[in-house]
């Protein structure tokens, strides 16, 4: 007699939309096949997950894997090895690489190069720029296309429209969720003396919470006269955060883990040019009015910002120093690590990285556990203690700014589409990631 699924989870604690119980959850082909009680029998395999917590697969909305154009710091394949080893099931990806994406041959490039060779599922955002603009409501529609993203201050790469007049034309001819880089480049140029060579610890200084609020401030005037939704990634101020809950109707929020885990001086003294990001990581009165914002719900989704840089780039002298630091495979064990530490909830921390991405983006069929969703759970052991090691790193970069940290909670299994990706440490080949597909743009898959 032939099996009826392919897959059971057995005794895990499943936490999804309508809370934490312990169920089984049965696989049949890609998807979900159904949630309850399941006999061992009826499946081709039966994996054993009594004591581990079975979360929807983590979505990281946010990461540069640098391909093409910077593969020395990192690929599309070593990212995506990053992403399952930490328990992400799907990634979407950053448009400054070399050539930029900000066309559709340069998406289908990326798109052919990822195909599987990427261990997780993918997709691409599409770099909005003044010359590109007018073609936006095609590009965005592509197949494997996240959306637009604008960076409104100057960061890794050449994608920068910093006038209101450009941002403008953006949003006036898009129609899907945009995602925004919100620093004002103007007030950063004029800052520019505040740089202390050879000390980290003025990047704040220099990119001060003001030119954060100042951008965030323009770019929701603009959203609201074209009536645009708008996405802020790793908003990093406590300034920011009355604007964006004053205006949750167009925008939604991202935070990172390292905006909030680290804090200025003490990231600056420990790490130096290793905790260097843009926008920085600042004082603690920002860290704990992220937080704030984070537990009352103006915070949509958390973000990696995963943007690797080899050592030897990082130890150049400030601020010839790169910004950015690795953080896909890192997102899911800091966090447990601040739920077992009563800062958050499993079920919040379930919203911001499956739920939450889901619904702000309208991925069509990922971000839950519920029959017919695609089988991707990130199984995890939340008791277990471990220790952060640039050693783990799957990155090609091989850092980490959090070796030596120890956290409890840790990722036990990567199970994407109902096939083991990685489990106990071992990552499983071949790789057989696929772009996701989006509601608003079912008609182009």
């Amino acid at each position: 007699m032939s099996a009826t699924y392919d897959l059971v989870l057995k005794g895990g604690t499943v936490v999804n939309q309508d809370g934490i119980g312990v169920r089984d959850v049965a696989v049949k082909g890609e998807r979900i096949a159904g949630l309850g009680v399941f006999a061992s029998t009826s499946a081709a395999q039966s994996l054993n997950c009594a004591g581990l917590h079975i979360l929807p697969g983590v979505i990281d909305s946010q990461v540069h894997f640098r391909e093409p154009g910077a593969e020395h710091k990192e690929d599309l394949e070593t990212g995506s090895r990053a992403a399952v080893a930490g328990g992400v099931t799907c990634v979407f990806e950053m448009p400054n690489t070399k050539p930029l994406t900000t066309s559709a041959a340069a998406l289908a490039d990326k798109i052919a190069r990822a195909s599987n060779r990427m261990f997780c599922d993918f997709a691409f955002y599409m770099g909005g720029t003044r010359e590109n603009a007018k073609l936006l409501p095609e590009l965005e529609r592509l197949r494997g296309c996240a959306g637009v993203k604008v960076f409104m201050g100057s960061s890794t790469g050449d994608l920068l429209v910093d006038d209101d007049e450009g941002i403008d034309l953006i949003l006036s001819q898009i129609r899907r969720r945009a995602a925004f880089h919100s620093e004002d480049e103007q007030r950063l140029r004029a800052r520019r003396s505040e740089q202390r060579p050879g000390d980290a610890a003025s990047h704040p200084v220099w990119r001060d919470a003001e030119a954060a609020r100042l951008c965030t401030e323009r770019l929701i005037r603009i959203a609201r006269r074209h009536g645009k939704r708008i996405h802020v990634l790793h908003v990093s101020t406590a300034d920011e955060m009355p604007l964006l809950a004053a205006n949750k109707d167009l925008a939604s929020v991202e935070v990172t883990p390292h905006h909030l885990t680290l804090s200025a001086p003490d990231a600056y003294e420990r790490l130096g040019t290793r905790a260097q990001m843009n926008p920085p990581v600042r004082d603690v009165h920002h860290r704990d009015a992220i937080w704030r914002a984070l537990l009352s719900g103006v915070v949509d989704v958390l973000g990696s910002d995963h943007a690797p840089h080899t050592l030897e780039e990082k130890a150049k002298p400030y601020p010839e120093s790169p910004s950015g630091m690795t953080g896909v495979q890192t997102l899911v064990p800091i966090m447990l690590d601040h739920v077992n530490k009563g800062r958050l909830t499993l079920e919040r921390l379930v919203d911001l990285t499956s739920h939450g991405p889901g619904r702000v983006f309208g991925l069509a069929g990922k971000g839950r556990i519920a029959e017919g969703y695609d089988a991707d759970f990130t199984i995890v052991d939340l008791k277990r203690r471990d220790r952060l090691t640039n050693r783990w790193m799957e990155s090609r970069a091989g850092w980490t700014p959090y070796d030596g940290m120890e956290v409890v909670g840790c990722v036990r299994g990567t199970i994407i589409r109902g096939r083991r990706v990685m489990w106990e440490g071992e990552i499983l080949g071949p790789a057989q990631g696929q772009p996701v597909a989006f509601m608003e743009t079912l008609a182009s898959v």
